[in-house]
């Protein structure tokens, strides 16, 4: 009987290490067949759909799902093509009409938007700066938010001058460090609640931007009093303490209020109703995320 029951243990044993080696082999064999075939990009795009990760499109959703997603190479040959274009970004001329040389006398600010090199190295005018930095998201840079960002109050046009008494003020504010003193309340601050302060025919600022809450105020921005000007946008929505600083102490062209009261959205008379997220925009940020290659 003990014979027995050691044959039986022998057996169990034996049994449970060939289960052990197929479970192995197995999922080897699985790993080598999922080596030998990687699903490719469409067949990748059908599992996902299968699968339901892929949101419903809205706006630019498409070229969100089919590109960003799956980070599909951007060329510069694409690129070139959108500054070369009319109505690339919206309604407008294209990008190079007047951006087409880094000679000041004619191209404005002496921005080459024709060539890659022109793009990299942004406008040569003093003060000279860099339209983004390559192989970072670049919606804050002034590329991007020069092609997303409206120009404040809504209906200032590109022909309203971006250096008006009243824009100084604010610029000459945030640069000595956006105190809130007797300066600030006599000065500043009313301009915000006064239409045409910042361009004929425009409403107040705090037409739109009266309070921490939306609605009725948008983006949550209160530019009403110094405490709401400080807080900044979103601050319900993202927490007061990760709301969108509207305004730098020291750094008026880093602020986002000044930004949006001296810097016209292009093309040059693009309506402010036009989508801000244009596919081109979203694709040219993502040229950029990538490193901005010029091959």
């Amino acid at each position: 009987m003990n014979h027995l029951v050691i044959r039986g243990a022998h057996l169990r044993q034996t049994l449970a290490g060939f289960t052990a080696a197929a479970i192995a082999l197995f999922a080897f064999t699985g790993a080598q067949a999922e080596e030998t075939h990687r699903r490719t990009l469409a067949e990748q795009f059908i599992q996902d759909a299968k699968d339901g990760k892929i949101s419903p499109e809205t706006g630019d959703g498409g070229v969100q799902e089919l590109i960003v997603k799956r980070n599909i190479p951007i060329s510069y040959e694409y690129i070139n093509t959108l500054m070369t274009t009319p109505n690339a970004f919206g309604p407008g001329v294209a990008c190079t009409v007047c951006h087409s040389s880094t000679d000041n006398s004619k191209s404005y600010r002496g921005l080459d938007l024709s060539t890659c090199k022109g793009i990299i190295e942004g406008s040569t005018e003093k003060p000279k700066r860099k339209l983004f930095v390559a192989g970072t998201d670049p919606k804050r840079d002034v590329l991007i938010r020069r092609l997303r960002n409206n120009r404040m109050p809504l209906g200032a046009g590109f022909h309203i001058p971006t250096n008006s008494p009243n824009i100084e003020l604010v610029t000459k504010w945030i640069a000595d460090g956006a105190k809130n003193d007797e300066h600030f309340n006599k000065n500043v601050l009313p301009l915000f609640s006064a239409a045409n302060a910042f361009g004929p025919d425009t409403p107040a600022c705090t037409a739109c931007h009266m309070s921490n809450q939306e609605p009725p105020s948008f983006h949550e921005l209160n530019l009403s009093t110094h405490a709401g000007v400080m807080l900044g946008a979103d601050s319900v929505a993202k927490g007061v303490d990760k709301a969108t600083k509207v305004v730098i102490p020291g750094k008026p062209e880093l602020s986002f209020l000044w930004q949006h009261l001296a810097e016209d959205r292009m093309p040059p008379g693009i309506s402010p109703g036009e989508n801000r997220d244009h596919p081109n925009t979203t694709i040219l940020s993502q040229w950029i995320k990538q490193g901005a290659k010029c091959n």
